[in-house]
């Protein structure tokens, strides 16, 4: 290979090669044939523990059979502390977009940060920095504590927030930087309620989440703090009477919606909540190639797996759900199925308003209920945080209104299956036209029952470290009634791809192999590197939590980041090209989290190495140019 060449190529490998480069070398550069992750060590210090860091590396073969090996860097953008251009990352706000505080008078910190969108808009003005101007959504998903010694747990008693960083991207080595960052505003939608996961919707808008939905039943009747506990975020919608101030009474149909943020060449952005994807704990929302079908994950245990169709390309405010039905036909590796998908309803975004902001719809103008058996009621298992069975009868007329505002109950209660537990991350892999989705864990509904409780379509072996599926696609598809399903994309079965393994408690606390993922949750997938990133929410499994790198075709499974013990690895999205450069987006929340299966010695050494105030919104570079 002539000695020009291949300095590009290094510096190709390396991310150091723009769109500015030479067009006549261009014509002439070698093409990336394949991608190769070089794994790291699980960390074994007290530093290395306590810290955010990589050691591996990356391997390009291009296609006349040259190669080079670059090593990979994490990157911090800023973390839930800084205070960037007046805005500091962590803090939320009331509907009228002041900085809310806690009892003790000190703004809430919320150290989780979790989806991003790295994303580029024509026309965006310069940053002043001399590079490309990028924007960047990130979801800070929930406030873990307040100020109070001891502090308080906050899960959920706050309104949340998508902040928006203006990002300089440098025209020579594609290094990122955050030059400006503002608070999106949530008012237009009524507030954010838990954002969890997200995703780039082919169209350029990032598709946002709300998890754990209020259950609109026990807010009727007043029973929510004896079900879920007094103190609960869900008993009183704390975090949305935090919002509004009490000027608002707020409305459990309102939320667990699908944000979508459009953003303009001037950083404005509007922002809208789609209803007719179904109310359900969402994780996030996954389109596939044909710009209208999306697949969603499902938190919490006795959930459901959902595709929604959209009536129009790039348009998700009207089109038809479905929910499926496993069908199981292996138990082993993970288990595997065929799906049928069970067709709830059709409906658009302002009909659904209507229902809930004009007619004032409630629970009971929708199920007539009951917590023991009642003749001619259907039972039904359908929740995220409690498994409650419930015997539903359907009011006439109400099913539209069933299919959307009571996504779950209403699924169960057609037969589909209610028994995915943690059904977590959605990703695409577009050339082999497969979904790919984590499920944190094997075990509750997801095991064979004990005795005819539930339905029990899904009879897996308990695993607690949980597994990555793919679902093949198909043409053609008919739903479980007959009738065409108007897709190109619809699932056929599902079968565990990456699966972790359950240990004995080892001499720090892991409970599941550190050589083998636990607890995938963050899930992306980048076409030109072949490569399914998985990053962990272990809260028990491993001490520290993992990013990998598996590779589809060679199936090699590389562990390419370790985080501080205690934190969830979040905001991946896999960037393959923008303007020239290629990076994994990657975050970390609530670092100091730690599991209740660590050693307490280890425990106390780390303690004051890890700040857990510090959510970091990051990368990782060393990504090649993948040409």
């Amino acid at each position: 290979m002539p000695m020009k060449l291949l300095t590009v190529a290094v510096l190709a490998a390396l991310g150091l090669v723009g769109c500015g480069s030479d067009d006549n070398n261009d014509s002439v550069l070698p093409k990336v044939k394949s991608v190769e992750f070089i794994g790291m060590a699980a960390p074994s210090t007290d530093q290395e523990r306590a810290a955010a860091y990589t050691t591996a590396a990356v391997k390009v073969t291009y296609d006349d059979g040259s190669n080079q090996t670059s090593p990979l860097h994490h990157q911090t953008l800023y973390y839930s502390t800084d205070t960037i251009t007046g805005v500091t990352g962590g803090h939320v706000y009331d509907v009228n977009g002041n900085v809310l505080k806690d009892l003790n008078g000190n703004p809430f910190i919320a150290n989780t940060p979790d989806a991003n969108s790295l994303l580029k808009v024509d026309g965006a003005a310069a940053t002043g920095q001399g590079g490309n101007p990028l924007y960047l959504v990130t979801h800070f998903e929930y406030v873990e504590y307040d100020s109070s010694v001891p502090p308080k747990d906050m899960y959920g008693k706050a309104p949340m927030v998508m902040k928006l960083s203006t990002v300089d991207q440098s025209r020579n080595t594609g290094a990122l930087k955050v030059a400006g960052l503002k608070n999106i505003s949530m008012d237009g939608i009524r507030g954010l309620w838990i954002p969890c996961a997200g995703s780039l919707s082919p169209w350029n808008t990032h598709l946002g989440s709300e998890e754990y939905e209020p259950d609109a039943r026990c807010l009727e009747t007043g029973t929510c703090a004896e079900i879920y506990g007094k103190d609960s975020y869900l008993a009183a919608l704390t975090s949305m009477n935090a919002y509004f101030g009490g000027a608002t009474v707020p409305n459990a149909y309102n939320y667990g919606l699908t944000p979508e943020v459009t953003l303009k060449a001037d950083g404005s952005a509007t922002v809208v909540a789609h209803r007719v994807l179904g109310r359900i704990s969402r994780e996030l929302a996954q389109v596939m190639p044909d710009n209208r079908t999306a697949y969603q994950g499902d938190d919490g245990t006795y959930t459901v797996l959902t595709m929604f169709v959209a009536d129009k390309a790039g348009d998700l405010s009207l089109g038809t759900l479905y929910a499926a039905k496993w069908d199981q036909t292996s138990d082993q590796n993970g288990g595997a199925a065929n799906l049928t998908w069970i067709k709830l309803g059709s409906a658009t975004d302002a009909e659904l308003d209507k229902m809930v902001n004009t007619d004032n719809i409630k629970f009971s103008d929708i199920f007539e209920s009951s917590d023991k058996e009642v003749a001619g009621f259907v039972k039904v298992v359908a929740g995220h945080e409690k498994a409650k069975t419930e015997w539903l009868r359907l009011k006439p007329g109400m099913e539209k209104a069933a299919a959307f505002l009571e996504t779950r109950r209403y699924a169960g209660y057609l037969g589909a299956t209610t028994e995915f537990e943690k059904m977590e991350g959605v990703t695409l892999n577009t050339a082999d036209r497969k979904a790919y989705i984590a499920l944190t864990r094997m075990s509750s509904g997801m095991e064979k029952a004990a005795s005819a409780t539930v339905p029990d379509h899904i009879q897996l072996p308990k695993n607690l470290s949980g597994a990555v599926y793919e679902l093949p696609t198909a043409k053609g598809v008919k739903d479980s009634a007959g009738n065409a399903i108007n897709s190109d994309y619809v699932a056929t079965s599902m079968k565990a791809l990456v699966i972790g393994q359950d240990i004995a408690k080892d001499a720090v606390g892991n409970t599941a192999n550190v050589d083998k993922i636990a607890n995938p949750d963050n899930i992306k997938f980048s076409e030109k590197m072949r490569t399914l990133f998985i990053g962990e929410d272990s809260s028990t499994a491993h001490i520290n939590n993992f990013l990998w790198a598996y590779n589809v075709d060679s199936g090699k499974l590389s562990r390419i980041l370790s985080i501080p013990a205690g934190a969830e690895s979040t905001g991946l999205q896999a960037v393959d090209d923008l303007n020239g450069f290629s990076y994994i987006m990657s975050n970390y929340q609530h670092p100091g989290d730690y599991s209740s299966n660590i050693d307490p010695v280890l425990k106390a050494r780390l303690v004051p190495l890890i700040d857990n105030r510090k959510g970091s919104i990051g990368y990782i570079s060393g990504i090649p140019q993948l040409r």
